[in-house]
C-alpha cells in the first residue's frame, strides 16, 4: 500500500528533537559565556525541566499514557528541580 509522500512534512518527534538541540545549544552558550547568578541558574534549570518533559513525553511515550504515569514523572521532575533550587538558595546563604 503506497502512501503519498509529503515533501515538506516534519514529524513531531523531529520538531521536538530540533527544540532539544536548540535548548542544548542555549545552555552550552550560557556556560561558555561564563554567566552566573540567580536568573541564569533559573534559566538553565528551567531549560533542563523543559527538556526532560519533552524527552519523557515524546521519546519515552508518556504523552499517550494515563495521567497517573505522566503525573508521577512530572511530580518527580518538580521535586528534583525544587530541591536543586532550594539547595542553590541555601548555598547562597
Amino acid at each position: 500500500m503506497d502512501t503519498p509522500h509529503k515533501p515538506h512534512f516534519i514529524r513531531p518527534c523531529t520538531r521536538v528533537w530540533l527544540v532539544l538541540v536548540i535548548l542544548t545549544c542555549l545552555t552550552y552558550a550560557i556556560g561558555e559565556a561564563g554567566l552566573g547568578g540567580t536568573a541564569v541558574m533559573l534559566t538553565v534549570l528551567g531549560t533542563a525541566v523543559v527538556k526532560v518533559e519533552l524527552v519523557a513525553s515524546y521519546f519515552m511515550g508518556l504523552r499517550r499514557t494515563r495521567w497517573l504515569w505522566r503525573g508521577i514523572v512530572l511530580g518527580w521532575l518538580l521535586l528534583v528541580s525544587g530541591l536543586i533550587t532550594v539547595a542553590y538558595f541555601k548555598a547562597l546563604g
